[in-house]
């Protein structure tokens, strides 16, 4: 199922604030549950036997591997058609309006490939480590399994994710202006054992590591972060990896853009020098107004988005409590603080923040408000743990201009209706 998006309205183009009721008090009144306000006597889906509690459910040699229940079929990834050259170059988004908590599911989590999702055994699984070591390797994947493994929950980010935004309002939904991204628990070992192994030569300060894939997505990285958090990773959300995640074993890289996570890993080279590779300077560089282009932009600066309501995620039940959610994250440390606004930036409430243990990992933020059918314009915007205040698009766009792709962190405008639709807009 493809989301048809090609159309810009005029009203998420630009949203003036001027116009707009704050409806941002919260009020104190009581939580009334819908069966309870509805007429018309008693609910006979509490006061008479249904069906479901009349007779057996599904044996469980039925779904030898569990599935979502069939109610859930619309929590899927999605592509955007003017973003995908063909299946073999394609976007998946996560539907991240749709998920709570932190941990995203791999069936749905977001992926991206360059030639295609290859199939690659285990058996037929190969490591090569060369280039400025002692001692060339080359390790199987059992040997992998023999190493001391770590477990590691972070965000992998798409630079890519809200590039399409550069411009203004495109996208009418959180999946597809931040669904780039997934979180989820990786298991492997550390890079920094198999180079111990090999024996890193002095003089090497740069890494090149490349896929077994037809593409290969070879990327350059300072020596520095491969001897620090990196993991060869085989295992994620405790499973083995999906094949479109880079079954048997990928990089994982945490708190870096996603192209380095490298799947499918298949050869670690060891050098003195960048290699400036095709993945490296035709593209993954951040071009500025003056035309010129920025690299090494590996750190994914601070971000967050309210999730619901949102364009996929309308207020459904009226006036009275209402939940707003959403995520924040950033590579360069934990997220300390997440700020809502429902006038657009006039005021700011701070959210409550769940405790999470792991500082590259999405973290969740929830502000309960009684909604009295005012219209709002939502935003969220994060602190991380430096300090760093993660900034409107137009701060960007005064240093960035408007002909990047890659790294908006910007914050994310919804316009709530009174009827409880939602809109992607921008204001001013």
């Amino acid at each position: 199922m493809t989301h048809d998006t090609t159309a810009t309205s005029a009203s998420r183009r630009r949203f003036l604030t001027t116009t707009l009721a704050s409806g941002a008090g919260l009020a104190a009144t009581s939580f009334v549950p819908a069966a309870a306000r509805a007429e018309g006597g008693p609910d006979p889906l509490i006061t008479e036997v249904q069906h479901w509690a009349s007779g057996f459910g599904d044996g469980v040699d039925a779904h030898p591997y569990g599935m979502p229940i069939h109610f859930e079929d619309d929590v899927i990834r999605r592509t955007v058609s003017w973003l995908t050259a063909d299946v073999i170059s394609s976007i998946n988004f996560t539907p991240i309006h749709a998920l709570d908590g932190t941990i995203t599911p791999a069936g749905c989590a977001f992926e991206r490939h360059h030639s295609g999702a290859i199939e690659l055994s285990k058996p037929d699984y190969r490591l090569m480590i060369n280039g400025l070591v002692e001692r060339p390797l080359v390790f199987t994947y059992d040997d992998l399994e023999r190493f001391p493994r770590q477990n590691v929950t972070c965000f992998l980010e798409c630079a890519a994710n809200s590039g399409m935004e550069w411009g203004g309002a495109q996208l009418n939904g959180a999946q597809y202006t931040h669904g780039m991204i997934h979180n989820m628990e990786y298991t492997g070992v550390p890079l920094r054992l198999l180079l111990e192994e090999a024996g890193v030569k002095p003089e090497a300060k740069w890494v090149l590591a490349e896929g077994a894939d037809a593409s290969s997505n070879a990327r350059s990285f300072p020596l520095e972060k491969m001897l620090d958090d990196v993991l060869v990773a085989f295992k994620a959300n405790g499973e083995a990896l999906r094949k479109e995640h880079g079954y048997p074993v990928r990089l994982v890289v945490p708190g870096w853009e996603g192209n380095m996570w490298i799947k499918w890993l298949r050869r670690i080279e060891l050098g003195d020098q960048p290699w400036e590779s095709r993945e490296e300077t035709s593209k993954y560089t951040d071009t500025l107004a003056d035309g010129t282009s920025r690299k090494w932009t590996w750190v994914m600066d601070a971000k967050s988005v309210v999730t619901s309501p949102s364009p996929q995620a309308p207020i459904t039940h009226g006036k009275g409590p209402l939940v707003i959610t959403g995520l924040a994250w950033s590579g360069r440390g934990a997220i300390t603080r997440v700020d809502v606004t429902l006038d657009g930036g006039k005021s700011w409430r701070e959210a409550r923040l769940v405790p999470n243990a792991n500082p590259l990992s999405l973290h969740r933020f929830y502000l309960d408000h009684e909604w009295d059918g005012s219209e709002m314009l939502i935003q969220s915007r994060c602190i991380d743990a430096t300090g760093y205040v993660q900034p409107t698009k137009d701060a960007l766009r005064e240093i960035r201009g408007l002909r990047s792709v890659y790294h908006n962190n910007g914050i994310q405008t919804w316009h709530v209706a009174a009827d409880g639709k939602v809109e992607n807009v921008e204001i001013s």
